[in-house]
């Protein structure tokens, strides 16, 4: 039912510097499997892209910022060079990219451009003409989760229609929830939680279950980011849109990633590290 998905990749990525300084943190790779079994390294951002792609998503809307015109050059397709490794004899790269070719090819791809670093809450609301009244899917772009055949996002959206909620997104147990938006919740039945409170990057969080950034949002978000004032770090920001929700007495939700699931986070040299460790592990296996 959900046929769009918004893509934020335009933070600067401050804290991967001096790597990030002229390429774009969801450019940096990690370990994955090629479609002939071969271990490769792609783009997080491909990854981001592939799986959604797999689970069903064929409507894409990227949101980039200056110094982000690699992501766009990588998701055009480049058949000069594609030829070049057909002559060299590189059959197993030349059909991994046309793999990578035929997706993008088979999808609406919208290009949104955010000139300032405003946070996280403006680069989604400049995606409303493209989502328009429908409810969409949002996963920032440096975020990649693992699960079986992508059952964390099936599940997101089939408990966003259960329980006919307005907002509905991913959370995870983590040992300091300081640097993330937080949750207090009550439990619904195992892993799902009706979402009382959100609080961005609280200094004294009143829990540990922290948001990881994969939302379904009912057009409604865009109201309430339009009213939301810049926060922490003098930005806008999701979560205080997401509290907005909450305060008007609309639906919203939390569900729980499962212990087998991973989440790949590379937006600081140790989860970077982390990312490239777990991710090399997985495709072993």
């Amino acid at each position: 039912m959900i046929q769009k998905v918004v893509i934020p990749a335009a933070g600067l990525g401050t804290r991967l510097l001096p790597a990030t300084k002229e390429q774009p943190k969801e450019m940096l790779s990690i370990f994955a499997l090629c479609s002939d079994g071969r271990v490769c390294l792609k783009p997080l951002v491909q990854l981001v892209f592939e799986q959604l792609y797999d689970t069903g998503f064929r409507k894409f809307c990227f949101i980039i910022g200056r110094g982000k015109r690699a992501i766009e050059d990588h998701f055009t397709p480049d058949y000069e060079y594609f030829n070049m490794l057909k002559n060299m004899g590189k059959t197993g790269m030349m059909r991994e990219l046309q793999n990578f070719y035929d997706r993008i090819e088979s999808s609406t791809m919208v290009w949104v451009n955010q000139p300032r670093p405003k946070g996280f809450g403006d680069a989604v609301l400049k995606t409303q003409p493209f989502v328009g009244d429908e409810a969409f899917l949002v996963q920032a772009g440096d975020t990649y989760i693992t699960s079986s055949q992508n059952q964390h996002l099936k599940r997101l959206m089939e408990m966003h229609e259960e329980y006919g909620s307005d907002i509905t997104f991913l959370v995870q147990e983590v040992e300091d929830p300081r640097q993330h938006g937080v949750v207090e919740t009550e439990e619904e039945k195992t892993g799902i939680y009706k979402v009382n409170q959100v609080i961005e990057k609280p200094e004294r969080p009143p829990t540990n279950l922290a948001i990881i950034p994969v939302y379904v949002f009912h057009p409604v978000i865009f109201k309430a980011l339009e009213t939301t004032r810049p926060g922490k770090g003098g930005e806008i920001q999701l979560t205080d849109a997401i509290q907005k929700v909450i305060e008007w007495g609309l639906k919203v939700y939390a569900v729980e990633l499962e212990i087998h699931e991973t989440r790949l986070d590379i937006g600081n040299p140790e989860t970077y590290w982390d990312a490239i460790r777990l991710s090399y592990q997985h495709v072993c296996i």
